[in-house]
């Protein structure tokens, strides 16, 4: 897997999706964890499944929890203008004021999120 280490946070460059389960988001805390030793990621929205960003199918719950089990802070970088769901919006803006996982236009504003730590 193609990944950066900026600081202290990891910046996964793989291409592609690769969560779309919460065993596949395990995978990839694993291996960040294993070739980094950094506790923050970053990854970019098309590096999860589309059903992540509706909420009704769970997934973003189901992978989230997995990256607050294993104590990984999670900055997820894209324009997501293009979702209209209010309870997306809401999810979004809610996450953004904890300090467990934030969504960010893009890669300096979550590097920025994540280290105000």
């Amino acid at each position: 897997m193609e990944i950066e280490v900026i600081g202290k946070t990891a910046v996964v460059r793989e291409k592609g999706v690769l969560i779309d389960s919460g065993s596949s988001a395990v995978e990839l805390l694993a291996t960040v964890r294993y070739e980094t030793g950094c506790s923050a990621v970053i990854l970019s929205k098309e590096q999860l499944d589309e059903a992540f960003f509706r909420l009704s199918t769970g997934l973003a719950g189901e992978v989230l929890q997995k990256f607050v089990n294993y104590q990984m802070r999670l900055g997820i970088v894209g324009d997501l203008s293009g979702y209209t769901s209010k309870p997306l919006q809401d999810f979004v803006r809610e996450s953004n004021e904890g300090r467990q996982i934030c969504f960010q236009p893009d890669e300096a504003a979550a590097l920025a999120w994540l280290e105000r730590a």
